[in-house]
């Protein structure tokens, strides 16, 4: 699917969530059975010869794209999660975000020195979700393969941010300028 093929399916909520925010709403992407279908697959098909074992996608919409991945991919799906959401002991990486700080917590038996992880999301705006869920496979001693996204906001820069730590592949449907 092309990307204006794709990008007609998004639908952009102005001032949300608050004012001079223009809120990328991909849950209609989601909802198109063709469009979402496409989606998946091109992700997939993008790493297929990568020899990837897991995706880890972050809480809560990277679930929604990276489970679908992994399936395709034949790998398994780790979730990235908040704090407290994950019963066994975990690996935490805090992150900068606009207004403050987040954190993100992988299962320590999660993944392992084998696995080959591909980090899939929804959006990369910054690129400080990314970065920190690519922390995280590192401290399971795994290798990160790629990164992976339906929508980039280019404007944010995600991809300096991304690649002042990673030279790995960062690959999107959707480029917004």
């Amino acid at each position: 699917m092309a990307e204006s093929d794709y990008a007609s399916l998004i639908v952009d909520i102005p001032d949300y969530p608050e004012p001079g925010v223009i809120f990328k709403d991909i849950t209609p992407l989601m909802a198109d059975p063709k469009g979402f279908a496409a989606a998946i697959d091109d992700l997939a098909d993008h790493f297929k010869d990568e020899g990837i074992t897991k995706v880890v996608g972050a809480e809560a919409r990277g679930f929604l794209v990276g489970a679908p991945v992994a399936y395709k991919l034949g790998a398994g799906f780790v979730p990235a999660r908040k704090p407290g959401k994950l019963p066994r002991e975990v690996y935490s990486q805090s992150y900068a975000l606009e207004y403050g700080t987040d954190e993100l917590q992988i299962h320590k038996d999660a993944l392992s020195a084998d696995d080959k992880v591909l980090i899939i999301d929804d959006l990369v705006a910054t690129g400080g979700t990314a970065v920190a869920t690519a922390k995280l496979v590192e401290q399971a001693g795994a290798k990160v393969v790629g990164f992976g996204f339906i929508l980039e906001l280019c404007y944010l820069n995600p991809r300096t941010e991304i690649g002042k730590s990673y030279d790995q592949d960062v690959f999107t449907l959707i480029k917004v300028k």
